[in-house]
C-alpha cells in the first residue's frame, strides 16, 4: 500500500514540497482508515459521550469514568481482526497487550478483560482452528500478565469465514490523583521510550488493517502481525505503577498502530506542540533498520513517556530495575514534528496536520429492505434441541475455562453469568461488566439489531442488580466503499447511539474496524459493546433455587427475525419490535429493582435462543422447572429487555414492575427436569441431557 495520489497532493500543498520517503509512509499509516477513521468519523457525532461521571471521553487511549470523587475506572476496547486471521495466536495475544497498555497510559492498573470473538461456521475446520488459536493467545497473554478475563461472547456466522473478529476490552482502576493523559504538557520535556527493543515485526500494521484481506493473507501479510511477550508486559505494568508512585510521568502514550511515529506525533499534537526526535537513539534489536522502519514498527510492549528533564535519570533507573530497555529519544518542542536519522532530517511536518489532517470520505449508503414473515412448519422437539445445542447459544465453558478469571481476587461473579461482578472496595461498590454483540441480529436488521445489542448489554447489568454507568464500542464493518456495506455500518452506529442515549449510558470511547472484507465477502455489521455498571446491593445468580415461582418481566417483540430458531429451521421474519426510548429505560430500571429485591431468588436475561435457552441455562441437576408458553414464537423470540425471574412473592414482583409486563411462566420443581408446554405440546428434558446438548464446543474441541 502506498500514499494515494489525492492524499499526496494534499501533503504537497501543505508542505510546499514532496514528502520524504519517511514522511510518505508516516502519512500513509496515520491517514489510513485504521488510524484516521476517514469513513466513520462523520457518523460518530451521533454518540452522546457526556455525563457527570465522565472524566475523559473519546479521543484518549482509554476513557475515564468516576465511581466517586477519589476512585476512577478506565474503559477501553480495540480490535485485532486482520492480525488474528493471519496468525490467530499472536494476533489475539497482542490485542490483549495493546488494550492493557492503553489502560496503563491513563495511569490505571488493569483489573479485568473481556473478549468478544466472531468466527465462521463452527462446523468448518478452519473456524475451529482460528478459535483454538485465538483463545490460546488470549489465555496465555492474559494469564501471564495476571489480568483476569471475566466476561465476553463467542459467536459463529458464515460471513466471518474469511475475516474473523477479535475485540478485546479492558477495565482499569486508579485514584484520581494518578490520572495521566496522552496530551503533552510543556516544551523542553523529554520523550522517553520504555519497554522492548524495536524490531521489524508489525511493520505497516495500520495500513494492513485498512484494506480487505487477500486470499494469500495468511502468508503474505505475516510480517504485519506483531509478536507479543507477556512477561515483558508484566514488567511494564509494574514499572508503570512505580513511575506513577513517584509522580514521574507528565503524559504517556502506548505504542500501538503506526508505532513510535503514531504515538509520539499524536502525543505532542494533542498538547499543541511539536517534537524533535533522534531515531538513532531508539533501542533496536535488529541491525540496519532504516528511518521508516523505526518510526512504524509495531513491536510490542513499548510506551512513550513525557518526563521533565530533572526526572529522566530516575525514570531510567526504574526501567533498569524492571529489566526494561529505555532511551531518551527526543523532546517536546514548539513548532513542527521533526525526526532525524543518521544526522539528516527525515521528517519535518506540522504535527496537527499529520495527526488530524486526513480528509474524511463522503460515501454512499443504502439501507436493507425489512423482512416479512415466512415461518416454516418445524418439529418442536427437533427445533428445541437444535437451538439449545447451536454453537451460538451453547455453553462457552470451553472458552472461558482456559482463562484465569480470579487472579487479583476481585471477581465475585465469574464467566457464564449475565455479567461478571468485580469487587471495588476502594469505592465501596461492585462493578458489573458485560460485552458482546449478535451478528444474526445486525445481519437481519442493522439499526434495530444494534439497538437490541445495547438493550441486551444493559439488561445483562440490570439482571445483576447493577445500574449501567458507561460503555465503549468496537464498530466492525466490511468495505465502506460498497453502499450496502456502508448502509449497514451506518445503521449499527445510529442504532447504538439511539439506544444508549435512551438508556442514559454515555458512549465514552471505542474503536472502528472497517475493511473486514475478504474473498468470501464482507462480515456482518458487528457493533460490539463493553458496558459497565455499579451495584451496591444484591446480585442474584441465574441458577434456580427451587423455592419460588417463575415469571417473565419485560415486553416481547412477537417476531423471530435474527433468531437462532430461524437460523436453524429456515424461513424469515421481521426483527422483533423493541420498546421506545422511555419504555426501554423503564424496563432496565425495573429489572434492576426486581433483581435487587429480597424476594427475588434468581434472574436471567432472555435473548439469544429466547426463553428456550434462558430456561435451559437456569435448571440444575437438583432444580427443574414446569413452564407453559403460548406458541413457538413465545418460546424462541429473542427480544432483549426481558428477564426470567424466580420469586417468592408474586405481588411484590408485580408492584415493583409497575407498567412493565409480567407474564406467569410456571413453577420450579425438585426433580432437575425442564418440562415445557408449548401451545399444548409437551417436551421434557433432564438437566443432565440439556447440559450434554449445550456442551457442543467441549465435545468437538477437546
Amino acid at each position: 500500500m502506498t500514499l494515494p495520489d489525492a492524499d499526496r497532493d494534499l501533503v504537497v500543498a501543505e508542505l510546499g514540497r514532496d514528502p520524504t520517503p519517511a514522511e510518505a509512509v508516516l502519512f500513509e499509516n496515520l491517514w489510513s482508515e485504521h488510524c484516521a477513521y476517514r469513513s466513520s468519523r462523520p457518523l460518530l457525532s451521533a454518540f452522546d459521550s457526556e455525563g457527570d461521571q465522565v472524566v475523559i471521553g473519546p479521543g484518549d487511549d482509554a476513557a475515564v469514568v468516576a465511581l466517586d470523587d477519589d476512585t476512577y475506572i478506565t474503559l477501553g476496547i480495540e480490535s485485532h481482526n486482520h492480525p488474528s486471521y493471519v496468525d490467530p495466536y499472536d494476533g489475539a495475544a497482542t490485542g490483549v497487550g495493546g488494550i492493557v497498555r492503553d489502560t496503563l497510559s491513563m495511569g490505571a492498573y488493569p483489573i479485568a478483560l473481556a473478549d468478544s470473538l466472531y468466527f465462521g461456521d463452527f462446523d468448518r475446520e478452519h473456524s475451529r482452528y482460528l478459535l483454538d488459536g485465538v483463545v490460546e493467545g488470549i489465555a496465555d497473554y492474559g494469564n501471564a500478565i495476571g489480568v483476569p478475563t471475566v466476561t465476553g461472547a463467542t459467536s459463529f456466522h458464515e460471513d466471518y469465514e474469511g475475516n474473523p473478529l477479535v475485540n478485546v476490552a479492558c477495565v482499569g482502576l486508579l485514584s484520581a490523583d494518578r490520572l495521566v493523559t496522552a496530551e503533552a504538557q510543556e516544551a523542553g520535556n523529554k520523550l522517553v521510550l520504555i519497554g522492548n527493543s524495536t524490531g521489524r515485526d508489525g511493520l505497516g500494521g495500520a495500513s494492513f488493517a485498512s484494506e480487505d484481506l487477500a486470499e494469500d493473507a495468511e502468508t503474505e501479510d505475516r510480517p504485519a502481525v506483531q509478536v507479543g511477550d507477556p512477561y515483558t508486559e508484566k514488567l511494564l505494568i509494574e514499572c508503570n505503577e512505580a513511575l506513577l508512585d513517584e509522580d514521574l510521568v507528565e503524559s504517556a502514550r502506548d505504542l500501538g498502530a503506526a508505532g513510535l511515529g503514531g504515538a509520539s506525533s499524536e502525543l505532542v499534537a494533542k498538547g499543541g506542540f511539536g517534537a524533535h526526535i533522534d531515531l538513532n537513539e531508539v533501542h533496536q534489536r535488529e541491525p540496519n533498520m532504516n528511518a521508516f522502519e523505526i518510526l512504524l514498527s509495531e513491536s510490542q510492549e513499548r510506551m512513550c513517556y513525557e518526563v521533565t528533564p530533572e526526572n529522566v535519570e530516575r525514570v531510567q533507573e526504574l526501567a533498569d530495575k524492571f529489566d526494561l530497555g529505555s532511551a531518551v529519544i527526543g523532546e517536546v518542542a514548539d513548532g513542527n514534528y521533526v525526526c532525524s536519522f543518521d544526522g539528516e532530517t527525515v521528517v519535518d511536518v506540522p504535527p496537527e496536520f499529520l495527526a488530524e489532517g486526513a480528509p474524511m470520505n463522503d460515501l454512499d449508503a443504502t439501507e436493507p429492505e425489512p423482512a416479512e414473515r415466512d415461518l416454516p412448519e418445524a418439529d418442536l422437539e427437533d427445533a428445541f434441541e437444535a437451538v439449545v445445542a447451536d454453537p451460538n447459544t451453547a455453553s462457552k465453558r470451553w472458552v472461558y475455562r482456559q482463562y484465569d478469571h480470579e487472579v487479583g481476587l476481585r471477581t465475585a461473579v465469574r464467566p457464564g453469568d449475565d455479567a461478571a461482578i468485580l469487587d471495588i472496595p476502594e469505592a465501596d461498590t461492585k462493578l458489573a461488566f458485560t460485552a458482546g454483540a449478535d451478528p444474526n441480529w445486525t445481519s437481519a436488521a442493522p439499526y434495530e439489531g444494534s439497538r437490541a445489542v445495547a438493550f441486551e448489554n444493559a439488561t445483562n447489568l440490570a439482571a445483576k442488580g447493577a445500574t449501567p454507568l458507561a460503555t465503549v464500542d468496537c464498530l466492525n464493518g466490511g468495505n465502506p466503499e460498497k453502499p450496502d456495506v456502508y448502509g449497514g455500518f451506518k445503521g449499527i452506529v445510529d442504532g447504538l447511539a439511539d439506544m444508549c442515549s435512551a438508556l442514559s449510558v454515555p458512549v465514552v470511547g471505542g474503536n472502528v474496524s472497517l475493511y473486514n472484507d475478504s474473498v468470501s465477502g464482507p462480515i456482518p455489521p458487528t457493533p460490539t459493546l463493553a458496558m459497565v455498571g455499579t451495584a451496591d446491593g444484591r446480585t442474584p445468580g441465574l441458577s434456580l433455587s427451587g423455592d419460588g415461582d417463575l415469571f417473565v418481566v419485560g415486553t416481547a417483540g412477537d417476531a423471530l427475525g435474527g433468531s437462532t430458531y430461524l437460523e436453524t429451521v429456515g424461513g424469515d421474519d421481521a426483527f422483533p419490535e423493541l420498546p421506545d426510548a422511555e419504555d426501554a429505560a423503564t424496563a432496565v430500571e425495573t429489572i434492576r429493582t426486581v433483581a435487587a429485591d429480597e424476594s427475588t431468588l434468581a434472574v436471567h436475561d432472555v435473548s439469544h435462543g429466547g426463553l428456550a435457552v434462558a430456561l435451559a441455562e437456569m435448571v440444575t441437576e437438583e432444580v427443574g422447572a414446569d413452564v407453559a408458553v403460548e406458541d413457538v414464537i413465545s418460546l424462541f423470540d429473542e427480544t432483549p429487555g426481558r428477564v426470567v425471574v424466580e420469586t417468592t412473592d408474586e405481588d411484590a414482583l408485580r408492584d415493583l414492575a409497575g407498567d412493565v409486563p409480567v407474564v406467569e411462566l410456571g413453577t420450579t420443581t425438585d426433580d432437575g427436569t425442564l418440562t415445557l408446554s408449548v401451545g399444548g405440546e409437551e417436551l421434557s428434558y433432564e438437566a443432565g441431557t440439556i447440559a450434554d446438548l449445550r456442551d457442543v464446543l467441549t465435545r468437538e474441541l477437546d
